[in-house]
């Protein structure tokens, strides 16, 4: 890339109005428009699952009360026309839509736009090779937790559940094995001693969009360092159970 152009950046991610969009709110206010293009994003349906699965799995987390007040939150931000389409759409980004990101049409298309990497945000599906390698720097991703340690779902919870006194966020590299790619970047949010996962998410989607920014500027000017992980000890995370929120409260910390 020369001196002068800016470096390409294609976003995939998941349709969320309480806690992604935190992310692209953040990026978009702050990131050098003189120094990076994003030139795609493509959104994707949470989870891949449908709505009663979701449903499903959130409900025992959260309890009655719980998932009705999140569904309140949800609901309020769906009828202020809170959404990543809309904060896309004001900056003029084009929307390529796709079931799969692995869809081989999906592929060439964004090969075709030629962009220098993609940024997984929250992205509900494993990239496979084909996707790995359409970009000329790669794919990396946004991980709200400390690698290899709380590879997986919901990074965020894992690091209250066990009593971390931070949660950390990691940019790294994608690899063909699921949060195994080189360490770019860190950043570290504290964690109260009587917090919200809410508010502790909220905080881990705006702090890791200025760690992307910090490290897309490194990428753009040949700087950046990888960190390879040792993955001897790797944990891995699925999505919680309710004992797992039970277990969390009993640290003082609450879910909303």
């Amino acid at each position: 890339m020369s001196l002068t152009s800016k470096l390409r950046v294609h976003f995939v991610t998941e349709d969320d109005p309480l806690y992604v969009i935190q992310f692209f709110e953040t990026f978009f206010d702050e990131y050098p428009r003189d120094e990076l293009d994003v030139i795609g994003i493509t959104i994707q349906r949470a989870f891949k699952e449908s709505r009663l699965a979701t449903v499903k799995r959130v409900f025992p987390l959260y309890g009655p009360v719980g998932f009705a007040r999140l569904l309140a939150r949800v609901a309020g931000r769906r009828l202020r026309g809170r959404s990543i389409a809309r904060v896309a759409g004001a900056e003029g980004i084009s929307l390529v839509q796709t079931e799969s990101v692995n869809d081989p049409e999906f592929v060439r298309r964004v090969t075709v736009s030629k962009p220098d990497v993609i940024v997984s945000v929250a992205a509900p599906e494993i990239f496979k090779d084909e996707i790995l390698q359409s970009a000329r720097l790669g794919c990396i991703n946004i991980h709200s937790g400390r690698l290899p340690k709380y590879r997986g779902m919901m990074p965020t919870f894992w690091q209250m559940r066990f009593g971390e006194a931070c949660a950390t966020v990691t940019v790294h590299e994608m690899a063909p094995k699921l949060d195994a790619g080189a360490v770019l970047g860190t950043a570290e949010c504290p964690i109260r001693e009587r917090d919200s996962l809410h508010r502790v998410m909220i905080e881990t989607k705006r702090e890791g969009a200025r760690l992307l920014i910090r490290t897309l500027r490194e990428l753009a000017a040949g700087t950046a360092v990888t960190r390879p992980l040792d993955m001897t000890n790797a944990s891995y995370y699925s999505f919680p159970k309710r004992r797992d929120a039970r277990i969390l409260r009993e640290r003082g910390h609450r879910m909303l």
